[in-house]
């Protein structure tokens, strides 16, 4: 009973948060908004017995990619307006449509299959994370390893593209100095 209580809160709440996220029009609160829908997420691992995936839903999602996206949104001018050309609906809805369809697909064909088998059978007395830790550290030793020198490097193209000084600060210019820098560029590049 506490499952489903806690289920359909958490889905409800999942829900609202990425609405807000999809509606508003505020940078900030659309990060915060995605930030608490990620963590509403977690909930479900933690529900379902899941510690160590709910632990890394927190962790990396919620801390680290929202760090990137925080990160990546001070680099754009929020108060100009954005100009969103609008494609083909029916290429749209077609191809979001099949995606859904995969995405379903996918997901239900490991419950429909019998033929799944498990390489590391479950123990007993061991625990969510230290099966994770088991497998992680013997069979898929090298592609973590590989991930983790990827991160730094990422990590590293991020601060020296961060020290770099930007040319023009768009929020301290008037419409006037706006208006010239951009007539600027446009010479440049054409």
């Amino acid at each position: 009973m506490f499952e489903a209580i806690a289920f359909y809160l958490f889905a409800f709440l999942t829900i609202v948060m990425f609405y807000i996220v999809v509606t508003t029009k505020q940078a900030l609160y659309a990060l915060t908004a995605l930030a608490a829908g990620m963590i509403f997420i977690s909930a479900f691992f933690f529900i379902l017995g899941a510690d160590f995936l709910g632990a890394v839903q927190i962790i990396v999602y919620t801390g680290a990619v929202m760090a990137l996206y925080a990160f990546g949104m001070m680099f754009f001018d929020s108060t100009r307006d954005i100009k969103e050309k609008q494609g083909n609906k029916f290429i749209v809805v077609g191809l979001a449509t099949l995606a859904a369809v995969l995405v379903v697909v996918i997901f239900a064909a490991p419950m429909v299959s019998e033929n799944i088998v498990a390489f590391y059978p479950h123990v007993e007395g061991v625990g969510n994370t230290q099966e994770v830790g088991l497998v992680l550290f013997t069979k898929y030793l090298i592609p973590f390893e590989v991930a983790a020198v990827m991160l730094l490097v990422a990590m590293v193209a991020g601060i020296v593209l961060a020290g770099k000084k930007m040319d023009l600060s768009l929020t301290l210019m008037n419409a006037e100095e706006i208006k010239e820098a951009e007539e600027k560029n446009k010479k440049v590049l054409s």
